[in-house]
Formats: structure tokens, sequence, C-alpha cells
């Protein structure tokens, strides 16, 4: 039975270019993939999952009424899939994340689901939530605070580097925009 996979870490841990490293490692061996990316991610080319290393791979934009169900069993009833691979998996909504757990449990086909768990207050995104609740398997990607420990939190920090401690919870940004840090330093640096 095929299983959903949660793949979760604060940003700058490699999400992206694991994905893209597991969608090459099906694809090598001739078996048909289908990637999902948030549209509300532009930071690089629409529809385009792109990793900080240069990797780059085109996918199906989603957005809050993107049915990713019918998106997969419609090409699935066309081409076999043989797994389902979805990026920013934080933006998904409840019902997207449901659709997921459909996918493996109607269709057979395995989903990989990569994101961050929580936003720059140290809250569950939306999808990450959902996730935790439903995945079979939930693996933490690992990222370094400056002090060596695990980095677990995403500290969102305006044009001059400062913290920033209120805001949307969605704010499109990379390295510019976010630090990771252990629970220690986030907590230190919003005082």
């Amino acid at each position: 039975m095929a299983k959903l996979y949660f793949y979760y870490a604060t940003m700058n841990a490699g999400k992206s270019t694991n994905l893209l490293q597991a969608d090459f490692n099906y694809r090598e061996r001739g078996m048909r993939t289908m990637l999902f990316t948030a549209a509300i991610d532009d930071r690089f080319a629409a529809g385009t999952i792109t990793s900080r290393i240069g990797l780059s791979a085109p996918a199906t934009a989603f957005d809050v009424d993107t049915d990713i169900l019918g998106c997969v069993a419609q090409a699935h009833a066309v081409n076999p899939l043989a797994c389902i691979l979805v990026d920013e998996a934080q933006f998904l909504n409840e019902a997207q994340v449901t659709q997921l757990a459909a996918i493996c449990d109607r269709l057979d086909v395995p989903v990989l689901a990569y994101g961050l768990r929580t936003d720059f207050q140290g809250r569950l995104f939306g999808g990450a939530a959902r996730l935790l609740a439903l995945a079979d398997e939930m693996i933490e990607m690992k990222s370094v605070c400056h002090c060596g420990r695990k980095a677990t939190m995403n500290l969102r920090v305006d044009a001059g580097g400062a913290p920033v401690a209120e805001g949307a919870q969605t704010e499109i940004g990379g390295n510019d925009r976010y630090v990771a840090l252990c629970r220690r330093h986030f907590a230190d640096a919003l005082g």
C-alpha cells in the first residue's frame, strides 16, 4: 500500500534539493512522476521547483482551488504514475492534504510532500498541521543554527537583518528574509 510521507525542516535545509533528487531517481528508472509546487512561491520561475544549488524541474502550480486528486487521477488514468512529489507543502489547505492521502489510499501511488512545519512566529502552517495528522511517515530534515545546534525555527528578518515578530503568516523569501535558528536563539532574537 502506498504511503504519504511528510519531509519537514526549516528554511534552507535542502527540501527542494531532496525532492528533485527523488524525482530524478524515479525518472532514471523509467518511472513517471508528477510534481506540484505552490503558485504563491514566485522566487523563481512560476510552475518550477528550484533548489538553492541550481537544480530545477517543471511542476504543476497549485493554489487554494486546485483539485490535486483530480489532476493526479486524470494523469494516472492515461499513463500510470509511480510517485507524486509536492514542494512547499505548508501552503496546501486541509482538503488538499486529505486529497494527498486519497491518492495513496485509492490510487495506490506514494506521495512525498516537502515543506516547512512552522512559520516565523513558531506556529504550524495549516498544510503542515494536516500533514502531521495524516502522514504515514514524518521525516525531519536537519539544518544547523549558527551555534551548531539543530535549527528548528524560521526567523523572519527585515532588509537590514533585524528580527520581525509580526506580520502576515506568508511572506515569500529566501536567505534574504529568513534565518534558520535553534529554539533558544530564535527566542533570544525576538526578545
